[in-house]
């Protein structure tokens, strides 16, 4: 676990739940432990009260605010986190009834993102979405400003600007649009030359947790940042792929998602989720060992229905199947994969489902080409579509798995097997 600045011990955190029966409170709880844990703090204990609707003035009743007052004192917690979005007014009084820091959900999402972004780019976004969420919830420079850089949910490249007035902070939003404006341009720049070069693109979506860093690792030996945390990758790592049939694809690993994520908050992070939208095969992989995987699924798939992904190849990753007792029990079907990243079980049937969406027609050939016309082996090369060749006194012999535009080029070169 990691250590924040200017603290000896690991911060303690009081986790506060409100069931109002809109959404499943209890599994919302739970992930709120894994953040937590994520951000390197030690989840102490939750507290849960059903109401109606959350309380304007503290979200939870007096009653229960008393006792959370009291524990926090009896059990040396840190701060406490709600597991909602909380109004700037809610966390002043809850501030002012414990004494104690308070944050909510999507604060500690923002923390978590700033420790973990490693990119320029990466960076920028995360304090563009801090700046943006914490300018309505700046009073001035009194108590809550001194609290800034004190702990979880204050991190990240924000901070220091954050000592300052909104009228500065409104125009680092606006310095930070542009640069990151100028960001988009030269990706999708990149995007259009991988297009023109023919580049097939392959994403790895989903949820967050679920083994996506371990997949790319697998597959390509990215190297990318593989850790049991929530968001553990931020920054999008492509690699290339060499497929058994010879064809290379681009892979693109994607930041995770979470139950309930605030929409400004995917905006603010779009250009990595963009990576999908524009993918020509995307891989939607859920952690198969959860109880919750078809929640998980649903929610990645809702996502990449807004991202405008309908009518594009996804295929279902059923991930850590070595840690479930029957993966016959998951959903089969020609668009589902049963794998372990981990052992490399299933490989081969990711592999082969990859093969067979993708949007090129693929034909094997063996072929005899004359000395004359070694310019057809190069565009071959080129291509990335040989197999193998071997020097002959008739020829060269080439083994080849050639995409439809290529056919007219080498059809008369074919060998009648």
């Amino acid at each position: 676990m990691e250590l924040y600045e200017n603290e000896t011990r690991i911060q303690r955190a009081l986790m506060v739940g409100i069931d109002t029966g809109e959404y499943d409170a209890e599994a919302s709880m739970s992930e709120l432990y894994e953040l937590v844990s994520s951000a390197g703090a030690e989840p102490v204990a939750s507290v849960m009260q059903k109401r109606d609707k959350p309380d304007g003035a503290t979200c939870i009743g007096s009653g229960r605010l008393e006792e959370i007052a009291l524990f926090c004192q009896e059990n040396d917690i840190d701060f406490i986190v709600f597991d909602t979005e909380l109004t700037p007014t809610q966390i002043r009084n809850i501030e002012q009834a414990t004494d104690v820091r308070t944050i909510d959900r999507t604060m500690l999402i923002l923390d978590i993102f700033a420790v973990r972004a490693r990119s320029n780019e990466g960076k920028l976004q995360v304090e563009l979405a801090q700046l943006k969420y914490l300018l309505p919830r700046l009073s001035g420079k009194g108590k809550e400003m001194s609290r800034l850089g004190g702990g979880v949910g204050t991190r990240g490249p924000g901070e220091t600007k954050l000592e300052t007035d909104k009228r500065h902070i409104r125009r680092r939003i606006e310095a930070l649009k542009d640069e990151l404006g100028h960001m988009t341009n030269r990706r999708d720049q990149l995007r259009s030359r991988r297009k023109k070069d023919g580049v097939i693109t392959v994403a790895i979506v989903g949820y967050t947790n679920a083994g996506k860093s371990t997949l790319m690792n697998t597959l390509t030996q990215a190297g990318v940042l593989s850790e049991n945390k929530l968001f553990a990758t931020l920054d999008p790592t492509s690699r290339a792929l060499k497929l058994p049939n010879g064809v290379s694809v681009m892979m693109i690993d994607t930041v995770g998602l979470v139950r309930r994520i605030p929409h400004h908050l995917v905006e603010a992070f779009k250009s990595t989720l963009e990576e999908a939208a524009l993918a020509d095969i995307i891989l939607n992989v859920c952690d198969a060992s959860s109880e919750e995987y078809k929640l998980h699924l649903d929610v990645t798939n809702s996502l990449l229905k807004e991202l405008g992904c309908e009518g594009r190849p996804i295929i279902n990753v059923f991930n850590k199947c070595d840690l479930v007792g029957n993966p016959l029990d998951l959903p089969g079907g020609k668009d589902s994969v049963r794998i372990s990243a981990k052992n490399g079980a299933g490989i081969d049937e990711l592999l082969r489902s990859v093969e067979e969406n993708l949007p090129v027609r693929l034909r094997h050939y063996q072929l005899m080409i004359p000395f004359d016309k070694a310019s057809v082996i190069a565009v071959l090369r080129q291509a990335g579509a040989l197999q193998g060749e071997e020097y002959t006194a008739d020829g060269i012999r080439i083994d080849a798995i050639v995409e439809e535009s290529l056919w007219h080029m080498v059809d008369e070169y074919r060998i009648q097997v």
